[in-house]
């Protein structure tokens, strides 16, 4: 099969996708500890601290909203080395030495006709606890949100990853379509990125800009599924996908708080990665987390970025996405078919 990138073609067989590949072990690195909240300069230089509080009302979801539902216009993008990926997503992160690193990660993710959330609470309590995360958006999201996206790539706790332009189930989607949503979030990460670099406090404060990740270089599929060709897709784009081995149910209204911690508590292990939402979606997630992480850190944790996490361990890969177990998310491929999604023009420029 060719999957036409505008000036690029992608050759993919048909074969389903294999076993994971044996990947090396990595010797064990230090991690170094986050940044005090003093210390955090950029973020001070930029914001005063009530303007990176939550705000009354920020976290609900507006439906009918259809301002940013046109993709992100074309840009230069970022040149990046080619990676060889793990045959398949990764999962969770295997440790040695004792070792007992965990990543948080939220989605922040916005479908067509509506501006989603943003749960400043759920950021609020990361700060005050130095606790490092990372934040799965979706181009759509990342520009209808554009003040929030800039406060969280100026800080050194977090790191952005892609969560696809508008949230659609790439199992359903080729050549054009398919390229859109893997290359809206790049396009809005790395345009709002240069219009931060080039703001003054940014400049005022050496070093800043470098420590402003150039590009996204994670990606998280939407509904948490996946095929051989949109893998293969995500992979030619120098993203390695990530899913997770922790979900906590926070997207379900019926999830309590305490419900959201125990699941975070009872079912993580040294290398976990956890899923939960802060885009107005994870219910109680805000108030799960003041359970939970004490509990966490009780335990023995330590929290790092899924890359940070992934530099300190053995990746531990699956050779389809899946929540729990193979296949439980082919569900969602009814509303690929449901839906007609406008085959938007897209290249590819590196």
């Amino acid at each position: 099969m060719r999957l036409g990138f505008g000036n690029r073609v992608m050759h993919i067989g048909h074969q389903t996708t294999t076993a994971a590949l044996a990947v090396l072990a990595l010797t064990c690195v230090s991690m170094p500890a986050p940044a005090p909240a003093q210390e955090r300069s950029v973020i001070n230089a930029c914001w005063a601290p009530a303007a990176l509080t939550a705000a009354p009302g920020e976290s609900l979801v507006k439906k009918g909203d259809h301002h940013f539902d046109a993709p992100p216009p074309e840009v230069q993008l970022a040149p990046f080395a080619p990676i060889v990926p793990e045959n398949g997503v990764v999962r969770r992160v295997k440790l040695s030495g004792g070792r007992k690193l965990i990543a948080l990660t939220f989605d922040l993710c916005e479908q067509p006709g509506e501006v989603a959330g943003y749960d400043g609470a759920i950021v609020d309590y990361l700060r005050k606890e130095n606790i490092k995360a990372t934040f799965f958006a979706g181009g759509k999201w990342l520009r209808s949100h554009e003040e929030r996206a800039r406060q969280l790539m100026a800080d050194p706790l977090f790191e952005i990853g892609s969560h696809s332009e508008a949230h659609r189930n790439l199992r359903g989607l080729e050549s054009a379509r398919l390229a859109n949503e893997i290359l809206g979030p790049q396009r809005a990460y790395e345009t709002i990125r240069a219009r931060l670099t080039e703001t003054q406090c940014v400049r005022d404060v050496p070093g800043a800009e470098s420590g402003i990740a150039p590009r996204i270089t994670l990606f998280r599929f939407p509904y948490g599924a996946c095929n051989p060709l949109s893998l293969q897709a995500v992979h030619e784009q120098g993203l390695r996908a990530i899913q997770w081995d922790v979900a906590t149910g926070d997207p379900s209204p019926t999830a309590s708080a305490e419900a959201i911690a125990s699941a975070m508590v009872v079912r993580t292990r040294p290398g976990s990665i956890i899923v939960n939402h802060a885009n107005g979606r994870g219910w109680h997630t805000a108030a799960a987390l003041p359970l939970a992480i004490p509990k966490l850190r009780k335990m023995g944790f330590e929290f790092a970025t899924v890359s940070e996490l992934l530099e300190a361990g053995e990746p531990v890969v699956a050779a389809t996405c899946y929540d729990t177990k193979p296949g439980d998310t082919d569900r969602y491929d009814v509303f690929a078919a449901r839906k007609r999604i406008p085959d938007f023009k897209t290249t590819v420029h590196q």
